[in-house]
């Protein structure tokens, strides 16, 4: 709950939880949740009423999907319709995306996995849900279930820069 960016939360989550399919992203804003515990035992309206106006922080949307590929290669294929209007695009096997979509947007997203990939309905099956928007926005994750690091070091390490620059992780220097 105490990274410096939004990002770096978002990117924690995704890369401890390994979320598959659609995931909603939050952070508990101030490490609130433990005292909110105690509270519900004695008060749980109150409890309830804090955790859902002051306690969490929408980060976004994450879809990611399950499966293995050759890097490079197509990964799965969206298209967004939000008021800010449409946006379509490709996710690429080991590559990450994210899309801008605002605090309290909801958005109709359809994903279309490559074959041997799923999303949530099925390997190659198109998945249309609708999604929420946060102080990150849309993330697309292309890099597979489970994660993997590429064995060569150098090719590690651009990897890595590469999602960080993807997830804007240490700002746009």
């Amino acid at each position: 709950s105490h990274a410096p960016r939004m990002s770096q939360t978002a990117a924690m989550l995704v890369d401890s939880f390994e979320p598959e399919g659609f995931t909603t992203l939050a952070k508990d804003s101030i490490f609130m949740m433990p005292h909110l515990g105690v509270l519900a035992s004695v008060h749980p309206e109150a409890a309830m009423h804090v955790f859902e106006r002051d306690c969490l922080v929408i980060l976004g949307t994450c879809v990611a999907a399950r499966g293995q590929g050759k890097s490079g290669k197509p990964c799965f294929s969206w298209k967004l319709s939000a008021r800010s209007g449409p946006q379509q695009g490709t996710v690429a096997f080991g590559d990450l995306a994210r899309v801008p979509l605002a605090l309290g947007e909801t958005a109709e997203l359809e994903v279309t996995p490559d074959r041997g990939f799923d999303v949530g309905g099925g390997p190659g099956k198109t998945v249309r849900r609708e999604v929420k928007g946060g102080e990150v926005g849309l993330v697309l994750d292309g890099r597979g279930r489970p994660l993997a690091l590429p064995e060569d070091r150098e090719t590690c390490r651009a990897t890595v820069d590469r999602w960080a620059k993807a997830m804007d992780l240490y700002g746009s220097d």
